[in-house]
């Protein structure tokens, strides 16, 4: 048995704990916790406060190896032709030694779990057998219809090889202005077989005109590029999605959904998406979205609504760093009226809900099994981190 303690403990599930502990068996499993009542004799003692494990809902660990290498503020037209011509900059034995790097860097630094995407196998060795729990998202493209088919039959024998090292994954859409309408239904298909889809919802407004007006400078992209376009929806672009969905079966959708980014999502698009989608997750990337657009999602309206939010760093190639904590302060920065339980809430328990982990990850609750990280260098007065807070695991 393992006594920890802290100025503070975030069990999640309730108020946090002044002077709390945990209690946790050799296995991690959480045995009780509760306030420490002066006896210390045993107690890891820690300053700051005392989180269970993270879970990161949104990252391309393959992209690792594009760390400082892509412009800031070239909006999603600007991006898409940088990642294009990128992508493959390194040799593969150095694009493994990055992720490898960054994954460690991340589980170190407390992340339990995370939601990655894959466009390779580059990444399945490592998460095969890994300390974190990683579901890995089979990502697909193409514009063109005819190729659909070949697509998905590509996907398919990758994920295979993702079952083959033993790691849980399924094929998932990426967004509406990179896909057919046929490769959309056809991918969000797949993903629904398996109980899981991730998709990038709404991250520019570039996007929403495209898709639903063919203007703007990501449609002026695919016209320059002669790729195919959807035909123009008069709506935002997250009903492209919902309407694919229901061609595969009716609403509701009881399945998990991870919508990513929703960086100009308005309150029509998400209440009509909740009306559908029973178990959906709305995922934020603040510093991802600032590097990218110089903007974040709407976090109070989201909040308002009652959804599921959960937080992700998305890619060193839109961000500077791969840190929760970071991702914590740059919410704080904009959003100081947001509580620091409601954050934590956010990237522990929801997260793990949003990957179907909450009955062992995201709380300090006996039986479970979450981690615990430590957040040093807290303003108790506001309870807010401050820009020298940093995290660690323990357990």
């Amino acid at each position: 048995m393992r006594r920890i303690a802290a100025n503070y403990i975030f069990p999640i599930t309730s108020a946090p704990i002044h002077n709390g502990f945990i209690d946790f068996a050799d296995d991690g499993t959480v045995a009780a916790v509760g306030q420490l009542d002066g006896e210390t004799s045993g107690t890891e003692f820690y300053n700051g406060i005392l989180v269970p494990g993270f879970t990161n809902a949104h990252c391309h660990i393959e992209l690792s190896h594009l760390e400082g290498k892509f412009r800031e503020a070239t909006g999603m037209s600007g991006f898409i032709d940088q990642i294009n011509a990128l992508r493959e900059s390194a040799p593969k034995e150095q694009r493994i030694k990055a992720m490898r790097m960054q994954f460690e860097k991340l589980y170190n630094e407390g992340v339990s779990a995370m939601a990655d995407i894959s466009n390779c196998d580059e990444s399945f060795a490592m998460k095969s057998g890994a300390e974190m729990y990683t579901r890995t998202f089979i990502e697909v493209f193409g514009s063109e219809p005819q190729d659909a088919e070949s697509v998905i039959t590509e996907a398919r024998r990758l994920l295979a090889k993702a079952v083959d090292a033993g790691i849980d994954a399924g094929i998932t859409p990426h967004s509406p202005y990179t896909m057919s309408a046929e490769l959309l239904r056809m991918a969000s298909a797949e993903g629904l077989s398996t109980g899981f889809i991730s998709y990038h919802n709404q991250e520019s407004q570039e996007e929403d005109d495209m898709i639903g007006f063919h203007r703007g400078p990501l449609y002026e992209n695919y016209l320059n590029r002669h790729l195919s376009i959807v035909p123009a929806t008069g709506k935002p672009a997250l009903f492209h999605f919902t309407d694919r969905l229901q061609e595969i079966h009716p609403a509701p959708f009881n399945e998990h959904i991870l919508l990513i980014h929703n960086t100009v999502s308005r309150e029509d698009s998400v209440r009509a998406a909740e009306s559908i989608l029973r178990h959906c997750t709305w995922v934020t990337c603040p510093l991802s979205n600032i590097f990218i657009h110089r903007r974040m999602a709407d976090l109070p309206m989201l909040m308002k609504l009652g959804v599921r939010i959960a937080i992700g760093t998305d890619s060193l190639s839109s961000n500077h760093i791969l840190s929760m904590v970071e991702e914590f302060k740059c919410i704080h920065s904009r959003y100081p009226q947001i509580p620091l339980q409601t954050i934590l809430e956010w990237c522990c328990l929801n997260g793990a809900a949003a990957l179907g982990k909450d009955r062992l990850l995201g709380s300090f609750e006996p039986g479970k099994k979450p981690g615990a990280v430590l957040i040093d260098c807290i303003d108790f007065t506001s309870m807010h981190l401050t820009p020298e807070s940093k995290s660690k695991r323990i357990i």
